[in-house]
């Protein structure tokens, strides 16, 4: 008896964590293939001149977001919010140049790291790499 205990909370323990556990495909931002290139010298760029700029770029799942960090470092984020991915609303930045914000759920992300400044958001903007060489930016996944 002691054997068949055993044998069933072992299944049970197995099933538990084979199904429990699993992230929902549809809870996550879709990956979509990102490759842009902009120069400096082109007036998309213009907005990034500056510490704290930002401009809004096509691509990714439902756009994306260019954050002029520091001198050297610009961050990029998918527009799509992440709470309830499905609904598939989209971010943007607020007034003070410093927040993004879903204007359905109310969720806001701080452009230095994407992370949640507010919920109901509990995992930060998708962030895409970036490279910049002082003419060129890149932003890819």
């Amino acid at each position: 008896m002691n054997k068949v205990v055993k044998y069933y909370s072992i299944v049970f323990m197995a099933l538990v964590s084979f199904c429990g556990c699993k992230k929902k495909d549809n809870d996550r931002v879709p990956n979509v293939y990102v490759d842009i290139y902009v120069y400096a010298t082109d007036p998309n760029f213009s907005p990034l001149n500056a510490v704290n700029g930002y401009q809004y770029f096509s691509g990714g799942s439902k756009g994306i977001i260019a954050f002029r960090k520091s001198q050297n470092e610009i961050m990029a984020y998918d527009r799509h919010c992440t709470y309830q991915v499905s609904d598939g609303n989209a971010a943007s930045v607020d007034a003070s140049g410093l927040i993004a914000v879903d204007g359905v759920c109310g969720s806001k992300f701080l452009l230095t790291d994407g992370s949640v400044n507010a919920g109901p958001a509990s995992v930060p903007l998708k962030r895409y790499q970036t490279t910049f060489d002082g003419s060129v930016l890149h932003i890819f996944n």
